[in-house]
């Protein structure tokens, strides 16, 4: 099944928290703080993998989640860093943030994205100690990795793009001037999935050529195939509009021509400009006479037209050469530009020090802050210099104005998930 757009959900790696240890070796006296660092944690990067052609993957897991760093050890050893955690996606993949939609990377080339970033380790307790606190017992925590929730969209990337209705011979028209082997029947979207076809015009010069699954009336607004396949024209820097000049279906090839191109502009008023050549297929349905009135028709409309009889390569070389020519005119495949900085789109850093504050029965409860948990893992509650280093936390983060604002008043009890103490002036 062709999958081309997924949401999935990451989490990067938290940092490890640094170690609160004191050096003892026999006959060193007062060997001081000696406590480690903690290691970072692990990246998401997201890497184009040529050997993927859907999004099927990620169909049945959703959830990536990269390795924590270890935590600082003692005698100031650091604690190991994770490894990046690398997912591989087919090339011309958009990354985008699932909350907001913004493009936050396009996967096109061969470098490795990151996307989310792992947490940094905490200190430990060797960068605490001076002239004035000479036994700090506590040490920092790491950072939490990012965390966010991001849609994959594939978009695939091709030169030339086939557009036109069902049955007119797009898919015929890609196998005879590619290596493709799309499946050809003389029934209704018999391509269900984008063909890609590389069409070679000698030694180094070759452009890609995709077949677009048959479009009906309505596509723009997600009619048919809709949506699924409109998104893959729009990175063709050239379509070729394949219409049946016969009518075998008894539908006119102009009106046929002019419906495709309203659902291209319904879909996106950018795709509507792009420059189009008009191919009129299975010219040995009807007479010379028929064909010539109709190519005039679409040379007068500003496009050039060229009659081809696909099966039997009638007119194919002609074309090629053309399409050849016209993409040594254009501008490179697009891509697009990042909307927002890759691993700065993420909630959690943003809520870090979020919370909530309530009075019950004349105590205090500061809730809905998981942040601190890490913090307090690390403080000594028997140790003064320890508690300081809390009390700056709880300044900084804004609990302690938020106490104030709710009127808690000296020798109240404030309870911080399960920690509590008498609020002192």
């Amino acid at each position: 099944m062709f999958i081309d757009v997924a949401k999935i959900h990451l989490k990067a790696g938290n940092g490890g928290n640094g170690c609160v240890s004191f050096h003892r070796e026999k006959y060193v006296a007062a060997g001081g703080p000696d406590g480690g660092d903690g290691g970072r944690g692990g990246n998401i990067v997201f890497k184009a993998d040529d050997n993927l052609s859907t999004l099927a993957d990620f169909r049945y897991k959703r959830k990536y989640c990269a390795d924590n760093g270890e935590n600082g050890k003692a005698s100031r050893c650091t604690g190991k860093s994770a490894e990046d955690l690398i997912i591989n996606v087919p090339r011309g993949t958009l990354i985008k943030e699932a909350e907001s939609g913004k493009v936050i990377a396009d996967i096109s080339d061969d470098a490795p994205v990151i996307i989310a970033r792992g947490g940094n380790g905490g200190f430990g307790n060797q960068h605490f100690g001076h002239a004035t606190r000479q036994v700090p017992r506590f040490a920092k925590p790491g950072a939490p990795g990012d965390e966010l929730d991001v849609t994959l969209e594939l978009k695939l990337l091709a030169d030339v793009g086939l557009i036109g209705f069902p049955n007119v011979g797009k898919s015929t028209l890609v196998s005879v001037v590619s290596e493709a082997k799309p499946k050809i029947a003389n029934y209704h979207f018999t391509t269900l999935t984008p063909v890609l076809g590389v069409v070679r015009m000698g030694e180094g010069s070759s452009f890609v050529m995709a077949d677009i699954p048959g479009l009906i009336e309505g596509a723009g607004e997600g009619i048919g195939l809709g949506h699924e396949f409109l998104r893959h024209v729009e990175r063709c820097r050239l379509l070729v509009h394949v219409v049946d000049i016969a009518g075998s279906e008894g539908r006119d090839p102009i009106d046929d021509f002019n419906k495709i191109n309203k659902e291209l502009k319904v879909f996106s008023e950018e795709l509507s400009h792009a420059p189009q050549i008009v191919v009129g297929n299975k010219c040995d349905l009807t007479d010379d006479e028929t064909v010539e009135e109709i190519g005039k028709k679409f040379r007068d409309m500003g496009y050039d037209f060229f009659p081809i009889m696909a099966p039997i390569k009638e007119g194919t070389a002609e074309l090629i050469n053309h399409i050849a020519a016209e993409l040594d005119k254009l501008p490179p495949v697009k891509r697009y530009e990042s909307e927002i900085e890759p691993y700065e789109t993420v909630t959690v850093k943003k809520e870090l020090r979020t919370f909530t504050v309530r009075k019950e029965n004349g105590e205090y409860f500061v809730e809905n802050c998981d942040w601190i948990e890490r913090i307090m893992n690390t403080v000594d509650p028997d140790d003064y210099e320890s508690l300081q280093y809390f009390e700056r936390v709880l300044r900084s983060s804004g609990i302690i104005k938020a106490l104030i604002r709710e009127g808690v008043q000296e020798g109240d009890v404030v309870h911080v998930n399960d920690f509590e103490f008498e609020y002192v002036l």
